[in-house]
């Protein structure tokens, strides 16, 4: 079966209608520049540049459909982990406004199928950008979507998609032993090579996301680790640093100036989120580093606190 129909069938089988990928539409559009071409030799250098039919039609529909698929998956990855993480006055708090529906397997299900329907949706942009890219005899479609990711729109850098992995590998080897839990999906794991960790996952065997979580800037294992909204995972004191901030005022009170240390992209720090499942999985399974490192991070902490609140006592007196 051809990946389109495949891919048309299980959007068609949600309970409720979900932004996608128009697979057929997109198609018609490349059909019509190919058939306006048809009689003429093409140019590299003049398609899509000056392409009327690609540059009205294909790509705006590409990249709002696109926009509307990340902004779903976000919010709702967003939603999930934040009633599996409620405790206390805050759960009764979901329960009573009616959030927390079904039981616990149920949660594991939603958190299944967010992570198959990111994956496929990848899968359908990567398949329609090459098929503009054979059509055209070009590199467009991939120039595009890196663009598309520098815009925060690729799917696959979004820090949503991170949490939900470690959220499936927390409950696979906590809570799912349970008889009645649904299996997870194998391909979804933490890897450690020469005590280096990564998140890995394969679906469809063709989509292989392989998360490396190694601080850039420590060389680390990512400690209280938080994402970029350009998507790249650092320690949260460490981001702290790079954006010239201490972690009193936190990363929300960085300059828009202040730039990833990667890839220098601009405006990245005040979006930043916190990786809370995966905070979780590291700390169980590298257990002896992550507790050198806590006692390493108490300490700088209440100094740099310390510096903090002297500093503003001082201010107050005018001193």
């Amino acid at each position: 079966m051809k990946f389109c129909k495949k891919y048309q069938e299980y959007m068609q089988g949600q309970e409720k209608k979900l932004p996608g990928v128009g697979f057929k539409k997109l198609k018609k559009i490349l059909k019509k520049c190919r058939r306006e071409d048809s009689h003429e030799v093409h140019d590299v250098r003049t398609c899509p540049d000056h392409c009327p039919v690609c540059d009205g039609s294909f790509f705006p529909a590409l990249l709002k459909e696109m926009s509307a698929v990340v902004g779903f998956f976000n919010k709702r990855a967003q939603k999930l982990l934040e009633l599996h993480l409620a405790s206390g006055f805050r759960k009764y708090f979901f329960w009573f406004k009616g959030k927390l529906r079904g039981n616990h397997v149920g949660l594991i299900e939603e958190g299944k199928d967010l992570v198959t329907y990111a994956l496929i949706n990848a899968i359908a942009i990567r398949k329609i950008l090459k098929k503009y890219d054979k059509i055209h005899y070009s590199t467009q479609g991939q120039a595009f979507k890196s663009q598309a990711q520098s815009m925060h729109i690729g799917i696959l850098q979004s820090p949503w998609l991170c949490e939900l992995m470690a959220f499936h590998i927390n409950l696979r080897e906590t809570k799912t032993k349970s008889r009645n839990a649904p299996a997870l999906f194998e391909g979804c794991s933490l890897k450690i090579n020469d005590g280096k960790p990564s998140l890995a996952c394969e679906l469809f065997d063709s989509v292989k996301l392989d998360v490396d979580l190694t601080c850039s800037i420590c060389l680390d294992t990512v400690f209280d680790p938080v994402a970029l909204t350009c998507g790249h995972i650092f320690c949260y004191m460490c981001a702290c640093s790079a954006a010239s901030v201490t972690i009193v005022d936190g990363l929300k009170a960085a300059e828009p100036k202040e730039k990833c240390p990667l890839c220098r992209e601009a405006r990245v720090y005040e979006g930043a989120v916190h990786l809370e499942e995966l905070s979780m999985l590291l700390s169980r399974s590298c257990h002896e580093y992550w507790e050198q490192r806590l006692h390493t991070e108490r300490v700088e902490r209440v100094r740099q606190a310390k510096q903090h609140w002297e500093s503003q006592c001082r201010a107050f007196m005018g001193v």
